[in-house]
């Protein structure tokens, strides 16, 4: 008679639990990764979404310019442009200068605008915008906004060039 070594029942008890609970923890690891790029998802979707409205405002504002220039000498076209100045010292989305310094309609609407809790930018003061203009470079318009959201460390910015002729 021949005798089959098999290994005793007791010995594999267990196996099919232990089985179970490798499986469920490589589940949970995978749900958890998948969580984690849904977040960054997020928040890479909400990034961009501040930087295109930072893009609108911007483009914005240069259009009024464009269109709010007086243009019947070369002194008035500078004249005008001066009218569009806002927040001209300071660095770093940190200008000074101030609104009150700026009575130009299109310019305070436009703070506004940017500033508005409910469809400005995140976390975006007065302060934080400047336009500047340069007369001696082919009056060069520069168009800075600045935001910054509570998960940002530093403040965003977005910047536009334009020569308004």
């Amino acid at each position: 008679m021949i005798k089959h070594s098999h290994a005793p029942r007791h010995r594999q008890k267990g196996v099919m639990l232990l089985e179970a609970l490798i499986g469920i923890l490589i589940f949970s690891i995978g749900i958890l990764a998948m969580v984690g790029i849904q977040a960054a998802a997020f928040s890479a979707s909400a990034d961009a979404k501040n930087r295109a409205d930072a893009a609108a405002f911007a483009s914005e504002i240069i259009s009024q310019i464009w269109m709010g220039v007086d243009r019947t000498s070369d002194a008035s076209i500078i004249t005008s442009l001066n009218n569009f100045q806002l927040n001209t010292g300071g660095s770093d989305c940190n200008f000074t200068g101030g609104q009150a310094d700026n009575t130009n309609t299109a310019v305070t609407q436009w703070v506004s605008a940017v500033t508005d809790s409910a469809t400005g930018l995140l976390g975006s003061t007065a302060g934080m915008q400047q336009i500047v203009v340069s007369s001696a470079d082919l009056n060069r318009v520069t168009v800075t906004v600045c935001w910054q959201t509570p998960q940002d460390a530093t403040r965003r910015r977005h910047q536009v060039i334009s020569n308004v002729f």
